[in-house]
């Protein structure tokens, strides 16, 4: 069973976050996780410290299961 879930979240940084995207066509990075407008406002003005949809990107995760 997975207790990681159930960990405190600290704060971090987008660019380890599994939606945080590259985008071809505006030739930017940007977050996929569709927040409402009251979410999205407390992120950007800093009332919001860390992001409570952060999951790290582990780009070997699915290696690990094929072992």
């Amino acid at each position: 069973m997975d207790f990681s879930k159930y960990a405190p979240r600290r704060a971090a940084s987008c660019e380890s976050c599994e939606f945080y995207q590259y985008d071809e066509y505006t030739d930017s990075y940007s977050c996929t996780m569709a927040l409402d407008e009251d979410e999205m406002a407390s992120y950007v003005s800093g009332f919001t410290r860390e992001c409570k949809y952060y999951r790290f990107y582990d780009e070997y995760k699915s290696v690990e299961k094929q072992i």
